[in-house]
């Protein structure tokens, strides 16, 4: 009797402890009707603090991302596809090797019906997946009903059911809460993004922009076509009757370039959209078009030819910056933006291309800001203190050096563009190899150019190397040095933005030297363990991918099991693989003391008819490879976070408390030694 209290007092005790099923998010689904025969449906994901639901638009092997199911109906058609709208983040995750799209806190989806019937009732289901700085949760389904009547009243939200997506209990909102959808759903309409009450990384990602457009202008004010014009546009301020005079003119011309190219900036997102400034960077024939535009651009700067636009466009802005006053003086901007365009275009170009690619609706007008605020600059600065211009170097040779230095910069980030093509369609030919040797010519091109060896069409005759040109060059040769590793699978941390992901590298010396961690499974399990085919261990290790037959292994060697339930779009489990399980301690101590099972909770393999069930623990069916092992851990262990390590003894008990992400290599290192403390005292 005694026995049977205390295991019951131990069942209550791990339930307390180990209960960490997580639910941060939690869906509201309604409708509105926008005219007497459409409607929009509406969906709202609250994110709980720290936690965020990915975007419809991440790039092919990046985490799971959201979509939307609707069961056919002869009630309704849906119009487009389903928008989104929230607050947008855009980050380079180097553990999936791709940019990924993610919304914290509140996001809305909206989608378009136009009905066919007085009323009707749309029906289906939105999978999504939701991670914070320290786990992913397996991708999950919430299924939605949404009743639409068309009763022709604009702004009002129908009653929409809020709903657990863990638990899948349904709650009927208050007035209030009714309330507040419906004014989010107005809001999205009338602005299309929901503006952020707090700094986030999507306003980092403006200020990241911003500064782009900014160095952008500093480098255009250094082109052969911009530079030389410096004497004769401050000598017209000069020219005053007064010095205060000359300066209001300096700065009304330097407002005028700001007009302009900020004017431009925005014209680039009314025409694409919001929408379609978020896709852009996933989108295969924009980046193979970018990829050519940018070709374009370089061979442009290394003097192939020049871009120009139609010369009756800067003759008669020219005719009109005669007239003089406040309008004179924007045509005067208007000329220069126009006569130096075969030197900015290419700049403008590509800042226009990189910030549309961001997501960022006001992307391309912020970079034009910083463009045209560092170009106008100089111009204001040197009608203000005119004598500067008696210091600064006569124009020359230098300029078009500067000007073919940016066509080396710009082909070697279009390539960029089209290696996001090659993962986006699954090519498989421009790989990390291909890409570092393209890289590695570029660079070492720039190099021996800075030093003279290589001269191009509009170069001056080269009188020797100056000082500052000689730690140029030895700044791009140490770079493309600092690259050949990459060859042989280096890393290359402070690049691996701009890189193709490691596990497009063939030939891979970095993780082959990690050895062949044959370890406790040896080789017996390599030949005949289950889903070998499917599945590969990281950094040579050894691992079985079903539970009973990595158990069933255990007990023959008589060695723990460490489980690792991990997924595929799980970016900390390939966080805790590069950062920790490679060390050498941990690799040591997987390799040779434990029995390592990893299990996939998100894999989309069909079990065979005869394994698939219906969970007892959530209800629903299990279909796929992933359900079972997303099943299995919510049951088993009362957790659903990637990554969750357990460790067992050969029975499948536990042998300490499980924990997921440690990135402390020493820490790690102490959880594994508690488990094989704990095995040997059995």
């Amino acid at each position: 009797m005694k026995r049977n209290f205390l295991s019951i007092l131990f069942l209550l005790v791990c339930a307390l402890t180990y209960s960490q099923i997580e639910n941060p998010v939690k869906w509201s689904f309604g409708s509105r009707n926008i005219s007497d025969t459409e409607a929009e449906l509406t969906f709202i994901a609250n994110a709980e603090s720290g936690w965020h639901i990915y975007s419809q638009f991440t790039n092919d092997g990046g985490p799971v991302p959201t979509s939307f199911t609707f069961e056919k109906s002869a009630d309704y058609d849906l119009i487009g596809k389903t928008k989104e709208s929230g607050h947008l983040v855009k980050v380079f995750q180097k553990e999936f090797g791709v940019d990924v799209s993610y919304f914290s806190g509140k996001v809305v989806f909206t989608q378009k019906i136009k009905l066919k019937k007085p009323a009707t009732t749309v029906t289906g289901s939105v999978e999504f997946m939701v991670c914070n700085d320290e786990q992913c949760l397996p991708p999950d389904e919430v299924s939605f009903k949404i009743n639409v009547k068309n009763d022709k009243v604009t702004g009002n939200a129908t009653p929409a059911q809020t709903i657990d997506d863990k638990s899948a209990k349904t709650t009927t909102p208050t007035d209030k809460d009714t309330a507040r959808i419906a004014t989010i759903q107005t809001d999205t309409l009338k602005t299309g993004v929901q503006q952020p009450t707090t700094p986030t990384s999507s306003s980092m990602s403006l200020w990241a922009i911003f500064l782009a457009g900014f160095l952008g202008g500093l480098a255009a004010f250094l082109m052969p076509c911009i530079f030389p014009m410096l004497p004769f546009t401050v000598s017209y301020f000069t020219k005053s009757s007064s010095k205060g005079g000359g300066v209001g003119k300096a700065l009304i011309y330097a407002g005028s370039i700001i007009v302009i190219y900020v004017v431009i900036g925005l014209l680039v997102s009314i025409i694409f959209g919001a929408d379609a400034l978020n896709s852009l960077s996933t989108n295969g024939i924009f980046n193979f078009l970018f990829f050519l535009l940018l070709v374009v651009f370089a061979a442009s700067f290394l003097g192939a030819f020049e871009i120009t636009l139609p010369s009756k466009w800067v003759n008669k802005s020219d005719e009109q910056s005669n007239k003089g006053g406040l309008l004179g003086i924007f045509f005067m901007a208007a000329t220069l933006a126009l006569v130096s365009f075969s030197c900015t275009g290419p700049i403008i170009g590509t800042l226009l291309v990189e910030a549309a690619t961001m997501g960022q609706y006001l992307g391309p007008a912020v970079g034009m800001f910083g463009f045209a605020l560092a170009l106008s600059i100089p111009f204001t600065l040197f009608a203000m203190f005119p004598t500067w211009l008696n210091k600064m170097p006569k124009s020359g040779g230098w300029l078009n050096s500067i000007k073919v230095t940016l066509g080396f910069l710009e082909l070697a980030l279009a390539l960029k563009f089209l290696s996001n093509v090659d993962l986006a369609y699954h090519w498989n030919w421009f790989d990390r190899e291909v890409y570092l040797v393209l890289w590695i010519t570029i660079f070492g091109l720039l190099g021996m150019y800075l030093l003279g060896k290589i001269k191009f069409p509009h170069d001056s005759e080269f009188k020797g190397l100056s000082v500052f040109r000689l730690m140029s060059a030895v700044v791009v040769i140490s770079f493309t040095i600092y690259m050949i590793p990459g060859l042989w699978g280096a890393p290359l941390r402070s690049i691996a933005a701009f890189l193709p992901p490691q596990q497009t590298q063939d030939f891979d010396l970095y993780t082959a030297s990690l050895g062949n961690n044959t370890g406790s499974a040896g080789t017996e399990h390599q030949k005949a363990h289950k889903y070998s085919d499917i599945f590969h261990a990281p950094l040579n290790l050894n691992a079985f991918f079903d539970y009973e037959e990595g158990l069933a292994y255990a007990k023959k060697v008589n060695k723990p099991v460490i489980i690792d339930f991990t997924g595929h779009a799980c970016v900390n489990c390939r966080k805790m693989e590069a950062d920790v399980w490679s060390t050498k301690d941990v690799l040591s101590i997987l390799s040779n003391e434990f029995v390592l099972i990893q299990l996939y909770v998100d894999d989309k393999t069909d079990l065979p008819a005869d394994e698939q069930y219906v969970s007892k623990f959530s209800g629903k069916k299990v279909k796929s490879i992933g359900n079972k092992w997303s099943d299995f851990q919510a049951s088993r262990y009362n957790a659903n976070s990637q990554p969750f390590y357990v460790l067992l003894d050969t029975e499948g008990n536990m042998l300490v408390k499980p924990q997921g992400a440690n990135y402390n290599p020493a820490e790690y290192i102490k959880f594994l030694e508690s488990g094989l403390d704990a095995f040997a005292k059995k």
